[in-house]
């Protein structure tokens, strides 16, 4: 696949209907400047939207609508993108996506179902429901059209001038990754950083195959995925530097940071890449410069209700 094509084609079908989030340098959350892409201010709060909208823009949606499963962040981009372009939207999420992405995609309009357990069985209820509706399933991190929606952030964020050796991304699932080497390819170094509580990534390179794994801890619900995706691990496999895990201790302690340092409002996933520098789970060396991406800014329980 010519991915560098298709994210190309995905940042032309999406722009207007998502952010172009800001950018900035911080030197006070380490002890040298770090490049941030604050990208929990897209729509619906994460990255999510960039893949939604490639998805449904580019295909045909049944009338039956379109149907994900999520741990929260990915089914209200699904929610809203379908409602924007006027498509019916059903989306399932698991009783541990808890009350604010809960909240969050009831304001969209879309039909939501809540699920008892985990990402997995949401998924198992999605699937059933695409069986019987014949609804059109949007994965939530392991399909072409989600990984080059997810790439358009890293060829905006080089647009925006980003001169950093290295980018850390936080992984669940492993769509946001596949999208930064889907796009870059080697041209940078990108460094994976899971909880260590939910390291599909981490147990697969191991194994030297996708594997499930247990998941738990802060960030469960936007980075507890039971397996990492095909794709993700493809393009791990052929152009990730690095893969470090992080304690939740150090996630909570990354939030605070950002919180501290530049009152910018994250939930546990959206500071787990930076959790890695601050933590010391990743040592750059003394010249390299160093990028961090903010992923998500769903944070429970929502401080303004």
């Amino acid at each position: 696949m010519d991915w560098k094509q298709e994210i190309a084609a995905a940042a032309s079908r999406i722009a207007g209907h998502v952010v172009r989030t800001p950018v900035m340098m911080s030197d006070a959350l380490w002890s040298r400047p770090v490049a941030l892409k604050l990208e929990q201010m897209q729509h619906t709060g994460s990255f999510k939207a960039r893949g939604a909208f490639n998805t449904l823009l580019s295909q045909p949606v049944p009338k039956a609508g379109v149907v994900a499963a999520s741990g929260g962040n990915h089914g209200a981009a699904v929610a809203l993108a379908a409602t924007r372009l006027g498509n019916p939207a059903a989306i399932f999420v698991p009783e541990m996506a808890g009350a604010a992405k809960i909240s969050l995609i009831e304001r969209t309009g879309a039909a939501l179902t809540v699920v008892p357990g985990e990402y997995a069985n949401a998924l198992a209820a999605a699937q059933e429901h695409e069986a019987t509706t014949g609804a059109m399933q949007v994965h939530a991190y392991d399909a072409p059209a989600t990984v080059a929606g997810q790439g358009t952030c890293f060829a905006e964020w080089d647009a925006q001038g980003l001169d950093a050796d290295t980018v850390l991304i936080a992984v669940g699932g492993g769509g946001l990754l596949a999208g930064a080497l889907a796009h870059w390819q080697g041209q940078r170094r990108v460094i994976a950083v899971e909880p260590e509580t939910a390291a599909a990534l981490h147990a697969a390179r191991d194994a030297g195959a996708p594997v499930d794994v247990a998941v738990s801890g802060v960030a469960a619900n936007a980075l507890g995925a039971r397996r990492i995706g095909r794709l993700g691990f493809d393009l791990a496999q052929a152009h990730l530097a690095e893969s470090v895990l992080v304690p939740d201790a150090a996630i909570t302690q990354a939030q605070v940071a950002l919180w501290q340092a530049h009152r910018i409002l994250v939930e546990p996933a959206g500071a787990c890449a930076l959790a890695a520098l601050i933590t010391g789970a990743y040592v750059p060396a003394p010249d390299e410069s160093v990028a961090v991406l903010v992923c998500g800014g769903n944070i429970a329980p929502d401080p303004l209700r």
